[in-house]
């Protein structure tokens, strides 16, 4: 029955909320507002706001679901299918906080990051509706301020990440990587890119030998803003090889006051740790909260 009502209910939100509130006004934060990067924009440490885009999608369908998942590692691989159906939920929650601000003359600050996202096979009674795979994402952060003018933009600031990421299962399901992630914002009008280049970090028990071949490098990230509504993509790519690496589309528009909805397209490797060499096309309709 769940497979069905939620959809349904969602299609109510946005006919009812269209219908009921015409002002949708949503304001979209720039990037140095994001990371308080100017002075006018400091707000202090310790404040616990929004960091990756907060999301619900009530139905996410796969051309290929992972039911025996497997990695280069065989201490790491499903010996048998598991009954995952290709209907299933998706959420996201993201959060940081600053912990440190004015550092090195005055203008780097360090902030801590979590972001959780969850894989729900709630249409799956076979199962009981559990989760197939959570990935937990910790991060400390450094973001360093800049002004350097290029083609009509700006690059707004330079900085690394110390990033973990694992999904929490055992043996032979457990994934896990450390990387340091380099990063560089650059905004000219309604466009904000970031790129994104790692450097995985070595792992005495590699859980996933090959996950750079299949992930990738880097990711870059791209977003633009029309009115109220918001398209970002996240690419991610191997340096070395033409195999490998993903694309995430996104669409984001008003639904009532500050609740929007959002659409999701993903092709390619790597939508969960644990689907790291696993190729597929996901497609995903649900709602997304605004930044605060």
């Amino acid at each position: 029955m769940y497979k069905y009502t939620l959809p349904f209910l969602f299609l109510f939100l946005i006919t009812h909320g269209q219908e009921s509130n015409k002002d949708t006004t949503i304001i979209i934060k720039s990037y140095s507002e994001r990371w308080e990067l100017d002075k006018t924009e400091k707000k202090g440490t310790f404040r616990l706001i929004s960091y990756k885009p907060i999301y619900l999608t009530f139905g996410r369908i796969s051309s290929n679901p992972n039911k025996q998942p497997k990695s280069e590692n065989p201490d790491y691989s499903a010996s048998e299918k598991l009954p995952y159906n290709n209907t299933e939920a998706k959420f996201q929650l993201s959060f940081k906080t600053k912990v440190a601000q004015d550092l090195f003359w005055g203008k780097g600050d360090i902030w801590l990051a979590y972001t959780q996202k969850a894989h729900w096979q709630i249409y799956n009674t076979k199962i009981s509706r559990a989760f197939r795979e959570l990935n937990y994402e910790p991060e400390l952060i450094f973001k360093y301020p800049m002004r350097f003018n290029f083609m009509g933009g700006q690059f707004k600031s330079i900085g690394f990440t110390l990033n973990h990421q694992s999904n929490g299962k055992n043996l032979p399901l457990s994934r896990s990587w450390n990387r340091i992630i380099f990063h560089t914002g650059f905004e000219i009008n309604n466009w904000i890119i970031t790129v994104n280049p790692w450097i995985r970090l070595a792992d005495d028990e590699d859980e996933n030998p090959d996950i750079t071949k299949y992930i990738g490098n880097g990711e870059l990230n791209v977003a633009y803003t029309y009115n109220n509504h918001q398209f970002y993509s996240l690419i991610t790519h191997p340096f070395s090889t033409f195999k490998g690496g993903s694309i995430q589309l996104n669409y984001i528009f008003p639904i009532k006051g500050h609740l929007r909805g959002h659409m999701q397209l993903f092709e390619g490797y790597g939508e969960t740790i644990i689907d790291y060499n696993h190729k597929q096309t996901t497609l995903g309709i649900g709602i997304s909260f605004t930044d605060w």
